[in-house]
């Protein structure tokens, strides 16, 4: 445990950023389990606007550093191949 008044508020915002990291990572999951459920859906005209939110919001978790930069591409890659390959087979 912390024992110096520096410490103790130094783990007191640690725990503070990490539940708040936690909701921001959350989030993120939640939109793409979003768009995968509209991509389930089998309608392109559903899953592009669920893809178009979820974007710039992995795109802002990653400029955060919620997620690694990284890791937002290769979502964002998959999620579009996923609505492309869609929109080849309703279209």
């Amino acid at each position: 445990m912390a024992n110096s008044r520096q410490s103790k508020k130094r783990a007191r915002q640690n725990e503070r950023r990490r539940k708040h990291n936690a909701s921001q990572r959350s989030m993120v999951r939640t939109y793409l389990k979003k768009v995968d459920a509209a991509i389930l859906t089998g309608e392109h005209s559903i899953a592009q606007p669920a893809l178009a939110i979820a974007v710039p919001i992995i795109d802002r978790m990653a400029d955060k550093g919620i997620i690694h930069k990284n890791k937002a591409a290769r979502h964002k890659s998959r999620l579009n191949a996923k609505v492309k390959a869609l929109a080849s087979v309703s279209g």
